[in-house]
């Protein structure tokens, strides 16, 4: 009886050995890229786990694939859901032809930046051919320390070699002698069977295409290693469950704004099938008509795999920034919520008399409840600087400058918010519980960064990169961001203002639709200072009535999402952002549910804007810096009590809730807007 060959597959870097399923990535814990292993890397130099010929290197670096003379596909993947950071934690030492014997250096990885991208450096060894050419792959070190280059697992050979294979018997990784001529001909054999391998996944390609939503709804198809990513118009267009179960489709899996179709090791071939039907135009433009060379690994979004046209690419911008934005506040969202609640509490208790803002106790639940949303631009600048890749206590330094209490103070008052910078004039604004001006902050922080290596040398770097940066991103958000959005916002307050002063139903209608974007971007503190001076000045607001409102909708629009979804962790945070936004605290709904899924936020403001075109009608009036449903005694009239005013609040606001719960529940939310998981068991 014939004895089955076996080959050994050396650890490619030092750390604790995982089995394939423990690995936090379906796609390769499902074996459904072919069975391996992976390690927790210690260290970030990456060697070859076999001898053999470089086949593929990912333009992000990423991944490296070889093929040795036996016919063994291997695939070396560095680190999970790595492809967004478009290459920047990786120095690759190959290049596609090159051949590398088992243990020779291969690559580089940055573990420090993969942390600070909150990124796992997991190193993935999967034989990508492994249906065809093994019998078994014997996995001996799992559960263990191992150092690089260490015998980790057994490839135990198909006993009928694969055409063309060399047979190998030796067990020793060094009897992996690939000779030259062999890749020669596999090489040229691949090249010459493209145009019938294009031709074979034609009606692949046709169904995939088809159940996308056909070419009207491609924007633009770039892949990597092992996936289809397509930049489609609307997602919700395309067939999930259709597509996978595709033969040919390992899966479905959506992030970072692309549609990604999961093919395995024939991407290259599938991505070949699908833009001939396409035609270039469809590629991405701005690098030239891709070939498999220059696009058989592109990244997830970049600048250069943006979809082109000008109203496809706001889009994909504004859904970039909103995407951060959501990130770097899901962190803080528990004690967000958690936060407005307490405030709530303590709003209702004022109200009622039962405590005083001067009294001890008031102070200190009042410091608990308050602190999160002061120094949110800290926690901002920590949390996005992560997601984007800059320095996070750089950053979260920059929002203590932002806040910090004589700018504060200065900002407060119109004698001294007007200031000069090195003879440059700047307007001075209060940016607690800001996010939009960290957000860019934290954008900016990767270039500025970047530029200070530069220019910096070594030995100086650890002192003056830190606070060179700090001390550029400060004065950016200083001297430029925070006069822009001043003077923006002052435009919108004055606009709104005449709008209010020409009609209250009208101006109920632009406010309660508008509101909450302006809150996201920072433009609604021009609108602040005017219900302030209408409330110390005549005792009341009108204006304060509609911001109540945009709360309401808010919370009513979350609560649907509570009350319709299936998914356990979502309703946990739905219901406790519902609670919030009716106490008065809308960022938990904001940031944790509805912009996520923008279809409920677009709802919500429909709603809410309905909700304040009917506080204008029934002119209700707020008279104290108070609102949402918790607030209610603000609007009681002094020296009247309960009466009209009070009624039409109760009309203005549980109708709003009413309005925004129905409208979503029916419209806006459903459990298919949920990202689909990276992996389907078939």
């Amino acid at each position: 009886m014939k004895k089955a060959a076996t080959r050994r597959l050396l650890a490619p870097v030092a750390g604790w050995v995982l089995a394939l399923a423990d690995v936090q990535d379906p796609v390769f814990a499902t074996a459904t890229m072919g069975p391996g292993f992976a390690i927790q890397p210690t260290d970030g130099r990456v060697v070859a786990p076999v001898s053999g010929r470089v086949t593929v290197v990912a333009a992000t670096k990423h991944a490296v694939g070889l093929v040795t003379a036996s016919g063994l596909e291997v695939l070396v993947h560095m680190g999970i859901d790595t492809v967004d950071l478009n290459g920047a934690p990786f120095v690759c030492h190959v290049q596609v032809g090159d051949t590398i014997q088992a243990g020779e250096v291969l690559a580089e990885m940055d573990l420090a930046a993969l942390q600070r991208a909150q990124k796992l450096a997991t190193v993935i060894v999967v034989v990508t051919n492994g249906q065809t050419v093994l019998d078994d792959l014997i996995v001996a070190a799992t559960d263990q320390m191992v150092t690089a280059k260490t015998a980790v697992a057994t490839a135990v050979l198909a006993v009928t070699p694969v055409p063309g294979a060399q047979a190998v018997t030796s067990t020793t990784a060094a009897s992996d002698v690939e000779l030259e001529s062999e890749f020669e001909s596999e090489s040229e054999s691949k090249s010459k069977s493209k145009p019938n391998s294009t031709s074979k996944y034609a009606h692949l390609a046709t169904a995939i295409v088809t159940n996308v939503g056909g070419p009207g709804n491609i924007n633009s198809v770039i892949h990597c290693i092992t996936r289809l990513r397509f930049y489609l118009k609307d997602e919700h267009c395309a067939q999930d469950a259709v597509i996978a179960n595709l033969d040919g489709v390992i899966d479905v899996a959506k992030a970072g704004g692309q549609y990604q179709v999961v093919i395995g090791p024939a991407v290259n071939e599938v991505y070949d099938a699908v833009m001939a039907q396409l035609g270039p135009a469809f590629a991405d433009m701005t690098a030239g008509t891709p070939t498999a060379a220059t696009t058989q690994a592109a990244g997830a979004p970049t600048e250069t795999d943006a979809p082109t046209g000008w109203l496809p690419r706001l889009r994909h911008g504004m859904s970039q920034v909103i995407g951060v934005m959501t990130a770097a506040m899901i962190p803080v969202i528990g004690i967000l919520a958690g936060s407005g609640i307490l405030k709530g509490i303590l709003a209702a208790l004022t109200g009622f008399h039962v405590l005083t803002v001067t009294s001890g106790t008031y102070m200190v639940l009042n410091a608990v409840a308050d602190a999160t949303f002061y120094f949110l631009p800290v926690v901002l600048g920590f949390t996005a600087a992560k997601k984007l890749g800059s320095d996070p206590i750089v950053l979260a330094i920059v929002g203590a400058i932002l806040i910090y209490p004589s700018l504060m103070t200065a900002a407060g008052h119109a004698t001294t918010a007007q200031i000069t910078f090195f003879g440059v004039p700047t307007h001075l604004m209060s940016y607690a519980a800001s996010v939009f001006p960290m957000i860019v902050a934290a954008w900016l922080g990767v270039s500025v960064e970047r530029g200070l290596k530069r220019v910096i040398p070594l030995y100086l770097r650890s002192v003056f990169v830190p606070i060179l940066e700090a001390l550029i991103l400060s004065v950016i958000v200083l001297v430029v961001i925070g006069p822009l959005i001043t003077m923006i916002s002052k435009g919108l307050a004055s606009g709104i203002l005449a709008i209010y002063n020409f009609s209250p139903a009208l101006s109920g209608l632009v406010i309660g639709g508008l509101y909450q974007t302006m809150v996201i971007f920072g433009l609604h503190w021009g609108i602040i200072p005017i219900v302030i001076n209408d409330i110390a000045t005549n005792g009341h607001s009108y204006l304060n009535a509609i911001l109540s409102i945009t709360m309401v909708a808010q919370g009513g629009a979350v609560l649907a999402v509570f009350l319709k979804s299936k998914n356990k962790p979502l309703k946990e945070i739905s219901l406790a952002a519902a609670i919030s936004a009716f106490c008065g605290v809308t960022e938990p709904a904001l940031y944790g549910v509805n912009l996520k899924y923008k279809r409920v936020f677009v709802v919500a403001s429909i709603a809410s804007g309905l909700g304040g075109l009917l506080t204008g009608l029934l002119h209700v009036n707020n008279y104290a810096l108070s609102g949402s449903l918790i607030g209610f005694p603000a609007f009681i009239t002094p020296g009247v009590g309960i009466g009209p005013n009070f009624y039409g609040y109760l009309i203005s606001h549980y109708g709003t809730l009413l309005i925004a719960t129905i409208l979503v529940y029916l419209f806006g939310f459903s459990d298919k807007m949920l990202p689909a998981p990276s992996a389907t068991a078939k």
